[in-house]
């Protein structure tokens, strides 16, 4: 019987059928070998914030080393029949698949960087039939860890420094869905995961206690707080609220002092249901006249960061925060808006030819080149994002055009502090030892990232936009060939 679960399959058809129809058109007209450079980013900022957090980059490279096309792969091809009953797909192109290995360049920003609309996060230059093949595999690898680090990012800061604990895999959207999820909050600043097989794959912390059913198996909620002391006296946080939540912590309460008269502490209780910021404070001074003012309180049931940010204002207690279904999820905002387009070709060894895609929604024209984004600083920060194409350099005037409205330009300084984004992951389909990062480093990147923007740009509620512009020498040529293709004089 084939294994229903994705990740133990080849990854090779995870992709749409459009991708392999125009890999099937190159292949015939001969255009396979040609240069290609396509650039994923997405248009806008989630959950009407302004940054977005780029992750999933590891899982792609992983994907990319490993682009083959097994057996039964081309088998499946092989069955497939277009609309007069004959092969969609010609055997011989079914055997240059079979021979497929991923020789692409790709560049791209780092996991972990704050990054914002329109700036590509991965460059994809190589054979055009190659570069097209890997575009739906990339986009719902980055696009979804992308949004959760985001996510992820927004409600730690809303904790405030209380750590964050994702909850999410019950209610994630399928077994990568999960696996992808926990690893996404992580590098967006959760301190840890209920999910233990991401723990074992990844090296997140995890954490849990028990559930509801475990005090109802028991024939009072005593007795199942005490027989839990028992079998894990290292693990004790309390969940209080099956029966009657502050009668259930007076009752945690209790068997900490026979914790400690063992040996052990009451690490905590955990609220789950009920008015969070009333009861975490009733239970915070029956913990605390207890003598357990160090034994945390952990707040779970449908949080995210505007739950958190309101139960701070109104002064809750709760110093652990439990976040699941709206964390793996991004509940508010299922999916990231990321796109795939063409930027330029060229035939072997000749020059590169910028492509343009134009739209009645100006939001939806693309831009031209092979793309690259430049990050100016300051003593205080950074200042502005410049994309710009690397293959022409930045226009000397240093002009920083905006996206939205060309009439607004500013200079920037040449002299200021800068740095290219877009860096080499993979050269010739391989892997760069560099590419590989650990994942706290990358985690550690998002919180020094974040606090080097100005506070309006990555607060929760009304952001302001940052900085992000063309260059004046991208913007003219952008201009001068939309008008070429509308024929324009």
């Amino acid at each position: 019987m084939r294994s229903a679960n994705p990740v133990d399959s080849s990854l090779a058809l995870l992709t749409d059928l459009y991708e392999l129809t125009m890999a099937y058109g190159y292949w015939k007209l001969g255009r396979s070998a040609q240069q290609a450079a396509f650039h994923l980013f997405f248009r806008t900022a989630p959950f009407q914030g302004a940054y977005a957090v780029a992750a999933g980059l590891e899982a792609a490279l992983d994907f990319l080393a490993e682009f083959r096309f097994r057996e039964d792969d081309l088998a499946y091809l092989a069955a497939l029949r277009g609309n007069d009953g004959q092969p969609l797909f010609a055997r011989e192109f079914l055997d240059e698949l079979a021979r497929f290995r991923f020789a692409c360049d790709v560049d791209a920003v780092p996991e972990g960087t704050i990054v914002f609309g329109h700036e590509p996060l991965i460059r994809v230059c190589g054979p055009i039939l190659q570069a097209q093949l890997a575009e739906t595999a990339l986009l719902n690898i980055v696009n979804f860890q992308t949004l959760i680090a985001t996510k992820a990012a927004r409600v730690v800061r809303a904790a405030d420094g209380d750590p964050v604990i994702e909850f999410g895999l019950r209610r994630a959207q399928g077994v990568d869905g999960g696996l992808s999820a926990s690893r996404a909050a992580y590098v967006g600043g959760c301190a840890g995961t209920s999910n233990v097989l991401a723990g074992k794959r990844y090296g997140i912390p995890v954490l849990g206690t028990h559930a509801h059913s475990w005090v109802m198996a028991f024939d009072d909620e005593l007795e199942a707080f005490q027989a839990y002391a028992r079998a894990m006296p290292n693990n004790c946080v309390f969940l209080v609220d099956t029966y009657d939540t502050l009668e259930g912590v007076r009752r945690a309460v209790q068997v900490g002092r026979q914790l400690r008269d063992a040996g052990h502490e009451l690490a905590g209780i955990r609220l789950d249901s009920g008015d969070l910021a009333a009861l975490s404070v009733a239970a915070r001074q029956i913990l605390d006249a207890g003598g357990f003012p160090r034994a945390a309180i952990v707040g779970s049931s449908d949080l995210d960061e505007q739950a958190i940010a309101e139960l701070k204002q109104r002064g809750a207690a709760i110093s652990v925060w439990g976040v699941g279904a709206r964390l793996a999820t991004a509940y508010d905002q299922p999916a990231l808006g990321g796109v795939y387009k063409l930027g330029a070709v060229r035939e072997k060894d000749g020059p590169w030819t910028p492509k343009l895609k134009l739209s009645a929604q100006a939001a939806k024209s693309t831009l031209p080149g092979v793309l690259q984004v430049r990050r100016f600083a300051d003593d205080h920060g950074f200042t502005a994002d410049l994309i710009y194409d690397a293959l022409a350099g930045i226009d000397p005037r240093w002009t920083c055009v905006d996206l939205a409205d060309a009439q607004r330009r500013g200079r920037l300084s040449p002299d200021a502090s800068q740095c290219d984004l877009l860096r080499p992951v993979l050269r010739d389909g391989r892997p760069l030892p560099e590419a590989r990062e650990p994942l706290d480093a990358i985690r550690a990147r998002v919180r020094e990232q974040l606090a080097r923007f100005p506070e309006s740009v990555v607060r929760l509620a009304a952001p302001e936009p940052y900085r992000v512009g063309l260059d004046a020498g991208l913007h003219e040529r952008r201009e001068a060939l939309a008008r070429r293709l509308r024929g324009a004089p």
